[in-house]
């Protein structure tokens, strides 16, 4: 008699559970922006959702502990003059987020831990650089104050939000480009573009280091994100307009590691990441459910896990830190799934009768410490994040002033204009072009 056998995984049972009611956001009404962005973005001291607003761009920032219906009065931070599409806090303090919109800008802003009651309008530093709008900001992993954005001029600019100061501009992309993710010590990136090509760079190279022609061969927007074994996990569609998830191999991409077809659907998968577990979460725009897969060196590489599934579609999803779970009931993930009217918290929990710290579960994981500063990082070197232990949970740090630096008044105030950019190549305008650009 045969008997099949069952692929041991500690990951095997891992079950999704949303927050009571009385542990979710109520009232926040979600921007209604068409963007394939998260709109949500969550650390272990606070979750920012982008609202509507009506005259200009705002996002809701909330403690976590603020659980319930929001206050009328809760502030907004405002100080974009144009939706805003995407936020992301500093992996290096809890305090700091950037965000940015179709007013052609992106800023730094510094949260207090004590929101008061006026809306928060004035931002730490402005980036400006961008000819259109910016739909994606990203901070570098391991480098202190590094920021990339991502613009419809097809442009991609890495930052020193310490100074304000474009260091890198790359415009290798012919067309809009989808998604930015950064590998795990921050030395390449990983682009995907509506020209259907998958770009690996190097950003201190100014170069595309390698590339892949339509990893899905369907139209519709692609996902790509770095692994911490340095491939690359795609979603995208196939030409049936079937969605489909891949594994790459940057160094030979001619054939995927592996490629699995999922379901027939419109919503672009949103792929979240955990490095610890090697586990990745897909969230549809638009789904009820949330797919959960492993990676593993055997095959077939990626394993699906499964499924979360609730009533109500998801409008975006933010991705708790690993710094920011609760280890005490062995949960593994949380995200925050955003409702119409509402933000619910689900926990990703593997099932374990100790209450005992559980030593597998939980390796050392990356903490809030930058392992390099902007000028070593330019200068090529890479550091893999520092990490720390959860064993006795994770004591966010207390809140951090960001210092922005500028060198000198007479070289920032160029690179806040487009036709003045570090990186644009403007050095080459006559001097007349130069005065009238200062003025």
């Amino acid at each position: 008699m045969s008997r099949s056998i069952v692929r041991q995984s500690k990951f095997r049972h891992v079950f999704g559970q949303a927050g009571k009611t009385e542990q979710g956001y109520d009232d926040i009404r979600v921007s209604k922006v068409t963007w394939d962005s998260s709109f949500c973005a969550v650390n272990p001291k606070f979750l920012a959702v982008i609202v509507e607003s009506s005259g200009g761009g705002a996002f809701l920032v909330l403690p976590l502990s603020k659980m319930g219906r929001l206050d009328k009065n809760h502030p907004l931070v405002t100080g974009h003059t144009g939706p805003v599409l995407d936020i992301d806090w500093c992996p290096h303090n809890d305090n700091i987020l950037a965000s940015c919109s179709e007013d052609t800008t992106a800023m730094v802003w510094q949260i207090p831990d004590q929101m008061g009651t006026r809306p928060i309008s004035e931002p730490i530093v402005v980036l400006e650089g961008h000819s259109k709008r910016v739909g994606i900001v990203t901070w570098h992993p391991t480098a202190r104050n590094i920021l990339l954005t991502a613009g419809s001029d097809n442009l991609i600019i890495i930052w020193n939000v310490g100074t304000g100061e474009a260091l890198i501009s790359m415009d290798d992309h012919p067309d809009l480009i989808y998604n930015v993710s950064w590998n795990r010590n921050g030395s390449l990136f990983c682009t995907t573009c509506k020209d259907r090509r998958l770009r690996v760079c190097d950003p201190r190279k100014r170069e595309v280091v390698a590339e892949r022609m339509a990893p899905h061969e369907g139209i519709r927007p692609m996902r790509a994100i770095f692994t911490r074994d340095g491939n690359l996990f795609t979603t995208g569609f196939t030409r049936m307009s079937q969605r489909e998830l891949g594994l790459w191999d940057p160094t030979s991409f001619e054939e995927p590691i592996a490629l699995l077809e999922l379901d027939t659907s419109n919503g672009v998968l949103l792929p979240y990441y955990d490095p610890d577990t090697n586990m990745v979460y897909l969230c549809g725009k638009g789904d009820s459910s949330i797919r959960y897969f492993e990676i593993t060196e055997e095959p077939p590489y990626v394993h699906y896990l499964s499924t979360f599934s609730s009533k109500e579609p998801q409008r975006g999803m933010g991705f708790m830190p690993k710094r920011g779970v609760d280890v005490s009931k062995c949960e593994i993930a949380r995200l925050y799934k955003l409702h119409d009217k509402k933000c619910e918290p689900i926990a990703m929990t593997v099932p374990r009768k100790s209450d005992l710290f559980q030593d597998d579960l939980y390796p050392d994981t990356a903490g809030s410490d930058p392992a390099l500063e902007p000028e070593e990082w330019l200068e090529g070197r890479d550091e893999d994040p520092i990490l720390q232990s959860l064993r006795d949970g994770y004591v966010p740090p207390k809140s951090r002033e960001l210092k922005v630096a500028k060198k000198n008044v007479l070289d920032s105030r160029p690179t806040t204009r487009r036709s003045m950019s570090s990186c644009d190549g403007s050095a080459n305008l006559p001097v007349s072009h130069t005065l009238s650009a200062l003025f």
